[in-house]
């Protein structure tokens, strides 16, 4: 119950806590009505840099949802150019996090990470279809345990500003597990091939236990 009221908190959100807070009380000596908007901004960021711990199915036949999040798309597309799959077709679910979702990102199998590459770019609400192509982006390139190729996608939103990464090439993940983060509004994409689609559009997932996928 404790844990539900104050979740744990990704290492990136302590140093704004830390900002907002002192911010908090140098407001408040100057008024107790900004002083409140402090605090309920930080709270907020509190909230926001939640890093809850999530239950996934941990069976190589599924994909898990890698964000929080409302389901924008989920359709049929090219492969992402910038890894030269523009040729190959593609299964793709974009999943847009406003602020008010949990920003920490896991992978949707088990496997190894063949590949990491930053894309630097724009910052495009991450709610429109160019962010995708044009917005500041981080790409894994996953092989699941069963030789599928997975590749998950950060995409940057309008105030967006930095996209942690925190798993390197060559690693060993397990499905669910944590890969980043990326700062205040963003999105998701994921592609895939030999998985059925399990959401629709406007659905909302939770990271490391949604259904995404069905071989």
């Amino acid at each position: 119950m404790i844990d539900k009221i104050f979740p744990k908190i990704h290492n990136e959100g302590y140093k704004f806590l830390v900002i907002f807070g002192f911010a908090t009380i140098v407001l408040y000596f100057i008024n107790s009505i900004l002083g409140l908007i402090g605090l309920v901004l930080t709270i907020w960021v509190y909230y926001f840099f939640r890093d809850p711990d999530r239950i996934s199915i941990e069976d190589d036949s599924y994909l898990v949802s890698p964000a929080d999040g409302l389901v924008l798309k989920v359709e049929d597309s090219d492969g992402p150019k910038e890894l030269n799959l523009e040729s190959k077709k593609f299964k793709k679910i974009s999943i847009f996090m406003n602020v008010f979702d949990c920003h920490v990102n896991r992978t949707p199998c088990s496997g190894k990470v063949n590949e990491i590459l930053y894309k630097p770019g724009k910052f495009f609400n991450a709610s429109l279809d160019k962010a995708s192509e044009e917005n500041e982006r981080n790409y894994y390139r996953i092989s699941s345990n069963d030789g599928e190729e997975i590749i998950v996608v950060q995409i940057a939103g309008l105030i967006a500003r930095r996209i942690v990464t925190e798993v390197s090439e060559n690693s060993e993940l397990k499905q669910g597990e944590r890969i980043g983060m990326i700062r205040f509004g963003s999105r998701v994409d994921i592609y895939f091939k030999n998985f059925n689609p399990l959401v629709k559009v406007n659905q909302k997932t939770i990271a490391g236990e949604t259904l995404l996928g069905k071989k």
